[in-house]
């Protein structure tokens, strides 16, 4: 455990020496919700299949999604920095294991993630009068932990196999973009085609984003959100199997 600590204070310490760049993970999802959802929320009319019609409601758990997402993202680029300049090889020749180095570079982001999910819901329900399930927050604190976790693990893959700096950064926006407009994170799937309603459900993110939505505010089908939840599950330890597999055979 004192290896897997170690990584996490060391996360600490170098986001530490940025106070603002922790400042603009933490406010950056609000902005979102105040452009776009803001924004749509006077303009797009939701199905009645979506659950509402109000837009900043339904919006909210795409942001908490997209955010967490981004944090990811950003965390498995850390580390494909830290691979590329040594200091990854460095640091297991000290008593650090591969899977403590993984579990400790995502857990402080996680916490970051934590932070940034409470102050986003707390704002939209105090400046947006979103209507939040305060009830069910434990339920969006979950996902946020087990969301961030696994995209970052499903990002170390490639930061471990990919070795040109160009090449990481054209598969994680490719990946970006497409997972995050082929989801539910913008738009409701019912109206859709049905070719792009069976890409969206097949979509991790629609997984996570239909959880955080009934955890935030209550919408989305009570019967479909267990499997969803025990979906993402098996993703993230599937990711984490994958990302520590790749770590193992890396030289």
């Amino acid at each position: 455990m004192q290896g897997l600590w170690a990584v996490v204070y060391r996360e600490a310490r170098i986001r530490a020496t940025n106070v603002l760049f922790i400042f603009w993970d933490v406010v950056y999802p609000l902005g979102y919700l105040l452009v776009f959802g803001v924004g749509l929320n006077y303009t797009v009319q939701l199905s009645s299949a979506a659950g509402a019609t109000d837009y900043n409601a339904f919006f909210l758990a795409g942001v908490l999604g997209m955010a967490s997402f981004g944090i990811a993202s950003n965390t498995a680029w850390s580390f494909f920095m830290d691979r590329d300049n040594g200091i990854y090889f460095e640091m297991l020749t000290y008593p650090i294991s591969r899977s403590q180095y993984l579990l400790g570079k995502v857990l402080f982001n996680v916490l970051v993630a934590l932070v940034q999910a409470g102050v986003t819901v707390w704002l939209a329900d105090v400046l947006l009068d979103v209507p939040v399930h305060w009830s069910r927050m434990p339920l969006t604190a979950a996902m946020v932990i087990v969301g961030t976790a696994g995209w970052f693990f499903l990002y170390a893959i490639f930061a471990v196999l990919i070795r040109r700096n160009d090449a990481f950064n054209t598969v994680t926006s490719v990946l970006y973009f497409v997972l995050l407009f082929a989801s539910s994170m913008f738009y409701p799937l019912e109206p859709l085609p049905a070719a792009f309603r069976a890409v969206a459900l097949a979509n991790p993110i629609t997984w996570q984003v239909d959880i955080l939505r009934y955890a935030t505010v209550g919408l989305g089908d009570r019967a479909l959100v267990p499997l969803e939840l025990v979906g993402f599950g098996v993703f993230t330890l599937l990711a984490f199997a994958g990302a520590v597999a790749a770590l193992r055979t890396d030289t």
